[in-house]
């Protein structure tokens, strides 16, 4: 006997289960709406708000240079060694709150992500994006200081910098990606993170030149290069090239092979996305009861 009209289910997702960092398209008032959650509360009952958002850098980069410049005098060795410094700790101030960010993006949402449906990417994804707004500051400073000294970049250059902040984002996000979905479960991802912000830190030619690198890594096949392909480390090189470059007569060549160092940092960063979006989407089913 019939029990009535046949229901076409073809329609229907199935419940739970999304198209992962595709999603965001889709779900873009929500991307939103969490980037304004992020910003707004990011310095809520703070007396100095948004102010703090140049005053961290300041600080940052005033101990680095006085380390780096005063006392072990590499100003001497680099002409406008300030400009050189503060557009490699900008790039790394980047990285390193994007990354930390997205990694705690689902533990720090754990009200929402225990109680509703929605693409557990746009968590990490919004964090990446909040921590881009409150590096706008740092860059405005960075380009007023350029322009008060003659910066003068080429439009290969911009281009540089436009491609150095494509690959922060994407190596951020891909790494965000691939912890956010470790610490649910294993917390111990966030001491991971830390070894790697800091690494991050240190191993970039933000306080010294890669031609410092170079000849220390001299009598070590490919070891220089293997330092280079990281994509922070290009993006560092890549602000050099746009903003510091721009401000001395006779900047520094660039790495050897450079273009083709860009290219392997490029897919490595592309590499980090699709990893860090499987390994995502494999943990994402137990957020709810991991939280």
């Amino acid at each position: 006997m019939s029990l009535g009209t046949p229901i076409d289910l073809s329609k229907f997702d199935v419940p739970g289960r999304g198209r992962g960092i595709l999603d965001i398209f889709r779900w873009s008032y929500l991307l939103r709406l969490l980037v304004r959650k992020g910003t707004a509360t990011r310095y809520r009952n703070s007396v100095l708000g948004w102010v703090w958002s140049y005053v961290k850098p300041a600080a940052q980069f005033l101990i680095y240079y006085f380390v780096m410049g005063v006392i072990l005098q590499f100003h001497r060795d680099v002409p406008n060694f300030a400009i050189y410094l503060f557009s490699g700790v900008v790039v790394v101030n980047l990285f390193t709150e994007a990354f930390g960010n997205a990694t705690n993006s689902i533990v720090d949402n754990r009200a929402l992500v225990k109680k509703i449906y929605l693409p557990r990417e746009l968590f990490p994804v919004a964090a990446v994006v909040v921590a881009f707004i409150h590096f706008l500051p740092q860059l405005a400073i960075l380009l007023l200081v350029c322009v008060l000294v003659g910066w003068a970049p080429s439009l290969l250059a911009l281009g540089g910098v436009l491609l150095a902040l494509v690959l922060v984002v994407v190596f951020a996000l891909g790494l965000g990606l691939f912890f956010s979905g470790l610490n649910v479960r294993f917390r111990d991802a966030q001491n991971f993170v830390d070894l790697i912000k800091m690494f991050a830190t240190w191993t970039s030619p933000v306080l010294y030149t890669w031609i410092l690198v170079a000849d220390a890594l001299n009598g070590v096949p490919g070891a220089f290069y293997a330092y280079m392909s990281n994509p922070v480390t290009v993006a560092v090189e890549l602000f050099h090239i746009g903003f510091w470059d721009g401000t001395v007569a006779e900047p520094s060549a660039a790495p050897p092979h450079f273009g083709l160092i860009i290219l392997v940092a490029a897919i490595l960063a592309l590499a980090s996305m699709v990893i860090g979006q499987i390994v995502f989407r494999h943990f994402e089913r137990t957020f709810a009861q991991d939280l």
